[in-house]
């Protein structure tokens, strides 16, 4: 690949991680914020709970979708890491189709319904549920782009990475 388009990938990665870091730090701040007015001022705020769930709401599906890499995923490592490389590529090849099959089978439902929520909005905060859940479509999009690009690396015969037990860690 072009060194051009792997530095701007690199830059990306990393805004997307700050991006990351942001809803961490939002959620946490606003759970504080909700236990330190509950129990030391008795004065409950539905808004800082409002909050800490959507943050945690967009910060999982944005996560998976642009952070976590191949080599994080949750496989069955017992059986892919005992794979050698052809087998582990037409696993890659299977799982990557049928991933593609369900990801683009119902995008179109997701999308109506993710748009239909525009009904409804949140308690305290007042935001519609479209914009809410419009992650999930950005989630789908993204995953969608990912196994198309892991499935044509398959299919011009790169083999998935084997998981390697002695390099795993916590990501800490």
């Amino acid at each position: 690949m072009h060194p051009t388009l792997l530095r701007a990938g690199a830059w990306l990665r990393r805004r997307a991680e700050d991006v990351v870091v942001l809803l961490m730090a939002t959620m946490f701040f606003a759970f504080i914020a909700q236990i330190v007015f509950r129990y030391f001022f008795t004065f409950p705020m539905g808004w800082t709970s409002e909050l800490t769930i959507i943050t945690w709401l967009w910060l999982v599906p944005f996560g998976a979708a642009f952070v976590v890499t191949e080599r994080e995923e949750i496989r069955f490592d017992l059986i892919y890491g005992a794979a050698r490389a052809n087998l582990r590529r037409v696993m890659g090849i299977t799982t990557a189709v049928s991933l593609l099959a369900i990801y683009i089978y119902s995008l179109p439902a997701v999308t109506d319904y993710v748009t239909f929520m525009k009904v409804q909005s949140t308690a305290y905060l007042n935001i519609r549920f479209d914009w809410l859940y419009s992650i999930y479509v950005i989630f789908a999009v993204a995953t969608i782009g990912r196994y198309l690009w892991l499935l044509w690396n398959a299919v011009r015969g790169r083999a998935p990475v084997s998981f390697d037990p002695t390099k795993a860690s916590s990501g800490v």
